[in-house]
């Protein structure tokens, strides 16, 4: 009996655009992260993509003092892969973004491709009572944000990380960036196989339908051919429905509470794990087996959870 394909889960665990506010369920906490983390990984999450806050009020923060707290709880007690972001901050240098990776090595850390107009502004609109004060002018503000990453910032990231061995999670919110991945690679910045997430329905980047995501895989099978692997990322309401269809394309899938606050449309998710266990039980309805951290790292060539550093 031929064995069945291997779809990779990454949740996504809190992010750098909700906020308290939003929802009851969203983690930012260091007792809630690694609680939420953990339960993502217990419910089929292979990948942990994790971003830090600051405990006292939820903003997000990219200090490595807070990831220390959950990092460490995180792996005693899951084989999930780390994956720490290095775009936890919309306004701050790429220097300060790496600092966590730099310092924990984990197995996996993302790498937006290329500078963007990145907004969430529409949210403010939503609310009219605010948990804490910075969020309101947070999220209105978000629409004069340049998301900086130029061809610079990438190259020294790349650099500086190269002795850690982490696999990057090439996070493209546009035809455009699978073209600078690839400049990139012919250069020798990154090295087959690459892992790219298509970040689909984010403002300012290509919007989250069928028709791109097709014609994003049909221009990365063109650029990179079989030195890839690749996973969706649909924000929103688009986060299950395109999830189910690129797991049937052969790609993997994203959830989490970063990208969407929703179970069902409307309604909001209780943690995490409730998204997790949702894509899992619809990708194994249509014939497909999750894949076990393990497998995951077998898949994407990963250096091994034996190896990081916390």
């Amino acid at each position: 009996m031929a064995k069945k394909p291997r779809t990779i889960i990454t949740c996504a665990i809190t992010g750098a655009i909700h906020t308290p506010t939003m929802s009851d369920a969203l983690p930012w906490t260091y007792d809630d992260i690694a609680a939420q983390a953990v339960e993502a990984a217990e419910a089929g999450a292979s990948i942990l993509h994790l971003h830090a806050r600051n405990p006292e009020n939820g903003a997000p923060s990219v200090d490595p003092e807070d990831f220390t707290p959950f990092l460490g709880r995180i792996k005693q007690a899951t084989d999930a892969v780390v994956n720490i972001s290095t775009g936890g901050s919309l306004t701050l240098s790429i220097q300060d973004r790496i600092r966590p990776t730099m310092l924990f090595s984990p197995e996996m850390c993302s790498m937006n491709m290329g500078s963007m107009n990145f907004s969430f502004h529409p949210l403010a609109k939503r609310y009219d009572d605010w948990k804490f004060d910075w969020e309101r002018d947070y999220v209105a503000n978000s629409d004069g944000n340049i998301f900086r990453n130029t061809f610079r910032d990438i190259e020294e990231a790349a650099t500086t990380l190269a002795p850690h061995q982490v696999k990057f999670e090439h996070e493209c919110y546009d035809v455009g960036h699978l073209y600078n991945l690839k400049f990139c690679m012919d250069i020798g910045l990154f090295k087959a196989p690459i892992f790219i997430q298509f970040v689909m329905g984010i403002l300012g980047g290509i919007g989250a339908d069928i028709d791109n995501l097709v014609f994003m895989k049909k221009t990365a099978d063109k650029l990179f051919g079989d030195d890839y692997r690749w996973s969706i990322l649909a924000a929103g309401a688009a986060q299950i429905p395109l999830a189910v269809t690129a797991s049937q394309m052969g790609g993997n899938v994203r959830v989490g509470l970063e990208d969407s606050l929703f179970i069902s449309r409307g309604v909001l998710a209780d943690s995490n794990a409730q998204q997790v266990r949702k894509i899992r039980q619809l990708v194994e309805d249509l014939g497909h087996e999750v894949a076990s951290p393990d497998e995951a790292r077998e898949i994407l060539g990963l250096k091994g959870g034996d190896k990081v550093q916390f």
